[in-house]
This record gives C-alpha cells, sequence and structure tokens, in this order.
C-alpha cells in the first residue's frame, strides 16, 4: 500500500493508519521521526501494534514515538508531554492516527506550547 500524507509544513505531514510495511517507504521519503496518536487496538485486530511499528521504525533508523489519543478526549497532558519532546524530534515528523485528524490536532496544539515555537 503507497504511504499517502498530508502535509502541514515542512517539519510536519501526517497520514493515517501506518503499516509496518509503510515505515520504510516514510523513510525513504525522507521522515526522520514517527509518532503514533492511535491507542492500540482501537482498529481491533488488523490494526498493527504499535511496538511492532516501533521495532521497524527504529530498524530504519527513525525516532518512534507513541502518544495514544482516543477520539475526542485528547487531555493537556497528552499534549505538553508531544509539546516536551518537539525540540529533541529528529524533523521532519509523520504523524498518524486512524485518518490523520488527531495527529494534526495534537501536533499544532503541541508547537504552540512547545518552546521550539
Amino acid at each position: 500500500m503507497t504511504l499517502t500524507t498530508n502535509t502541514f509544513s515542512d517539519k510536519f505531514s501526517s497520514c493515517p493508519q501506518l503499516t509496518v510495511e509503510q515505515v520504510a517507504d516514510a523513510a525513504a521519503a525522507g521522515f526522520k521521526t514517527i509518532i503514533n496518536n492511535r491507542p492500540d487496538g482501537e482498529g481491533g485486530a488488523e490494526q498493527p501494534r504499535s511496538e511492532d511499528i516501533r521495532q521497524a521504525a527504529e530498524a530504519h533508523g527513525l525516532r518512534y514515538v507513541h502518544i495514544p489519543v482516543v477520539p475526542g478526549q485528547m487531555t493537556p497532558a497528552q499534549v505538553e508531554e508531544l509539546a516536551a519532546l518537539l525540540p529533541s524530534l529528529p524533523t521532519p515528523i509523520l504523524g498518524f492516527c486512524k485518518l490523520g485528524t488527531r495527529a494534526v490536532n495534537i501536533y499544532q496544539q503541541a508547537l504552540a506550547r512547545s518552546p521550539q515555537s
């Protein structure tokens, strides 16, 4: 399956659920960090586990962050966690969740709080 991304800035793009196989595509596209905002099991048994994506990301030399956000229930603590990490994460970053929306929302909120903004 081809990796389709939505570019937010030169530092951040989002995509729907990333598969283990698409991690290689993300690395080839130049992404340096993957942020997973989808809770494990949200999409049922066919959804790749965070640990499997983490292993694939690290095997391709990418940083991996998992901050699971339940739809409609993003917390200030989750935003603060990402804001604290942003200055140290190599860019460009690829964030994902089911459709990519949560990934963009948490990134925008974290960016507004991050010292790098």
